[in-house]
């Protein structure tokens, strides 16, 4: 696979943070591609670095050396704005704590972002994805008249809905029961695959690592192994 048929592809990739006088190292020279539809589970005890990869590679933070380039751009070359900017629209993020505003119904939370990066048809579109992960009668319901699983939902119905090329996914179902945890796993699947996009998944659930194409696992800042799930 070349580089350029890779959404991801990460060259002795670094992190450091804290002060000059007291650095720490997260990430210590990591090499990585993935290429373009693939999924993969990324594994690791905590503090090994697997949060902090997912914020580089998003474009949340920023590395401190190396090579990387997501979804065709050169991220190591931009500056936050530049990342923000980036990321609008190729790259959606489900996290383990929803992160819905709450004083948006659910409808509000879906099509803003995408009126914010200035689609004309944002409400359609909004309307449709939450149709599509099952909600299509609780689309002027608040955060808080809904259940864990209802708003990981929507959660997943605004990253997908500007049809990303990545979707990032830190814990996805670590907030929510076992049987709940299970359906959301096979929705954000179906989604996926129902777009096409490149799925990075954070998690801990050895069954929805199986789910993937590839499992990776980190340990001190590097990738200990990679295989297929």
């Amino acid at each position: 696979m070349t580089t350029s048929q890779a959404a991801i592809s990460a060259r002795n990739l670094t992190l450091t943070l804290g002060s000059a006088t007291a650095p720490v190292e997260i990430l210590k020279g990591l090499d990585l591609t993935v290429g373009t539809g693939e999924t993969v589970a990324l594994l690791g005890p905590s503090g090994s670095g697997k949060s902090s990869l997912m914020a580089v590679l998003s474009g949340l933070e920023r590395a401190s050396g190396g090579e990387l380039q997501v979804a065709g751009q050169d991220f190591m070359g931009m500056d936050e704005d530049a990342l923000a900017h980036a990321r609008r629209g190729r790259i959606g993020i489900v996290l383990q704590a929803f992160h819905l505003l709450p004083t948006m119904t659910a409808l509000e939370n879906v099509a803003t972002p995408m009126e914010l990066a200035g689609a004309p048809d944002a409400q359609r579109r909004a309307r449709a994805e939450l149709e599509a992960v099952g909600l299509g009668h609780r689309l002027d319901h608040y955060p808080q008249q809904l259940s864990g699983g209802e708003q990981q939902r929507v959660a997943i119905a605004r990253a997908i809905a500007p049809r990303p090329q990545l979707i990032f996914a830190d814990e996805p179902t670590g907030n929510l029961d076992a049987a709940t945890g299970h359906d959301i796993v096979d929705l954000l699947f179906a989604r996926r695959a129902e777009t096409g996009a490149t799925l990075l998944v954070i998690t801990h659930d050895p069954e929805l690592a199986q789910k993937c194409d590839r499992v990776l696992t980190l340990g001190d800042g590097r990738i200990a192994s990679d295989s297929a799930a």
